[in-house]
């Protein structure tokens, strides 16, 4: 991949999308992952106002520090960058005690981390209209693309997303030109939505490496009697993610009404 002309590619259409629908730029959901930093950086890179906005629901203290030095550092490199922190513990807190827990307590885990999610895309959006700006996803081919790894209305609900068409081990690639902090692009992937340090890797049960490795196979048009073994249990485990999670990756099913009922 020739890594600064996709950068360049990048942040021109950015600045084109944003000048066309005459905002003043973009709003960004910090989460001391590699993925918003990408992100983030692109969007600065534009010149266009930038606000990050860190979102804590219970966070392990280690992706706070890492979103704060992250956020320090776009600010000291780009002028265009601004900064609020909104925490939404209370406000989950409070749901979480409005709300009717009884089923079991994999689903109702599973329900609140999603919550957390599109909590922090209200926030986003309430803050894009306040100040005229693009909410900005993270989201990168893998997740958006191949498993569905978000939660709709959550951090897929978004205006535009420069990194969707970019592999993990690309989002690495980018983030080394760049220049994102070793402890953002050391740190084990994870989405933060269960107030804890578990990993993408542990939630999906394999690598991105792994992902991407079968997502290339499968388009590719093999299929699981192909590979033995732990390729085969991979490539098994992505199709069954793509399939299930196709209602996040098409567009809203409509119920056409037949002209003749009209």
């Amino acid at each position: 991949m020739q890594t600064e002309k996709v950068i360049d590619h990048i942040v021109n259409w950015l600045k084109d999308y944003a000048n066309n629908a005459k905002v003043n730029g973009f709003v960004i959901g910090i989460s001391g992952g590699i993925d918003s930093a990408v992100t983030s950086i692109l969007c600065a890179k534009t010149g266009l106002e930038v606000l990050c906005i860190e979102m804590p629901i219970h966070q392990p203290k280690s992706h706070v520090s890492r979103g704060q030095e992250h956020i320090k550092q776009l600010k000291k490199d780009f002028p265009n960058v601004k900064n609020s922190l909104v925490d939404l513990t209370p406000v989950f807190d409070q749901f979480k005690a409005e709300v009717s827990i009884i089923e079991k307590q994999a689903t109702v885990d599973m329900a609140l981390a999603n919550t957390r999610a599109r909590l922090r895309m209200t926030t986003l959006y309430y803050y894009a209209g306040l100040h005229g700006l693009l909410v900005a996803g993270t989201g990168n081919k893998i997740e958006d693309f191949g498993i569905g790894f978000y939660t709709k209305y959550g951090d897929g609900g978004v205006d535009l997303n420069p990194i969707a068409d970019l592999m993990k081990s690309e989002i690495y690639d980018l983030a080394k030109v760049l220049g994102v902090s070793n402890s953002i692009i050391k740190a084990a992937p994870s989405d933060g939505l269960f107030g804890d340090e578990r990993s993408d890797e542990t939630q999906i049960g394999a690598s991105y490496p792994e992902l991407e490795w079968a997502m290339t196979m499968k388009e590719n048009g093999n299929t699981a009697k192909d590979f033995e073994g732990r390729k085969r249990e991979v490539f098994e485990l992505f199709s069954k993610l793509n399939r299930n999670n196709q209602h996040k990756m098409i567009p809203i099913p409509i119920c056409e009404i037949p002209k003749s009922l009209k």
